[in-house]
């Protein structure tokens, strides 16, 4: 396997204990450790983890790489760019997704639902499937890849973290699929939008009840 592949493979592990909470906010990337638990030489596991670090999944606390915990700011941001790229991408891309790509993706979503959420991280792949398969049939390389990558930073807030989003997210896959197959540009947009701004404020009401409440001091500064 080449060194390229290996760190391909570190990568997906690492992500995949983030995504089920073997590896939570504020947990080190101890490359020793995860050298021993991957079988893996130094270079594809430091590879790995600077490639997360460059996601905005993990940063540097003096000696230390951590995963990142993600505040109320950052995820307005975020929410903000996606907010303002995905629905003009679903209206570029309306008339572009084939109907057996939306069948797939309807597929995709139908099977999630059936199967349910469980411990792994289906329900985050099949949410990347849905969203990039916009992104990219929309035509503009470097917005699919903002996109991506704005994607992924929020990749922690699944299932486990908001449940109540995992039902109703895919029933708004659906209905938006359903508007694309129809041709609907502007109302398949306007689902993309509220789509976001639900997945936003479970994060917020997610964060509100673990966030520490500001103090006196800094309610007055």
């Amino acid at each position: 396997m080449s060194g390229k592949t290996l760190a391909a493979t570190a990568y997906r592990e690492l992500i995949k204990r983030i995504l089920e909470g073997e590896l939570k906010p504020g947990d080190t990337l101890q490359e020793t450790r995860l050298c021993a638990d991957l079988d893996m030489s130094r270079t594809p596991v430091r590879e790995a983890i600077a490639r997360i670090r460059s996601e905005g999944l993990a940063e540097q606390a003096g000696r230390f790489m951590r995963v990142r915990r993600i505040n109320p700011e950052e995820i307005d941001e975020i929410f903000f760019l996606r907010r303002t790229l995905e629905p003009d991408a679903v209206r570029a891309a309306t008339g572009r997704l084939t109907s057996q790509h939306i069948d797939t993706l309807e597929a995709e979503v139908r099977a999630l639902m059936h199967k349910g959420p469980h411990e792994d991280d289906l329900q985050w792949h099949v949410d990347q499937s849905f969203h990039m398969a916009i992104a990219v049939a929309a035509g503009n390389a470097a917005a699919a890849k903002v996109i991506q990558d704005l994607h992924m930073r929020t990749c922690i807030f699944d299932h486990r973290v908001v449940p109540e989003r995992f039902a109703r997210g895919c029933e708004e896959h659906l209905a938006l699929l359903s508007a694309l197959r129809s041709g609907l540009r502007d109302e398949a947009a306007a689902l993309m939008g509220a789509h976001l701004d639900h997945a936003r404020d479970a994060i917020f009401a997610h964060l509100d009840k673990v966030l520490p409440a500001p103090t006196e001091k800094a309610l007055r500064t």
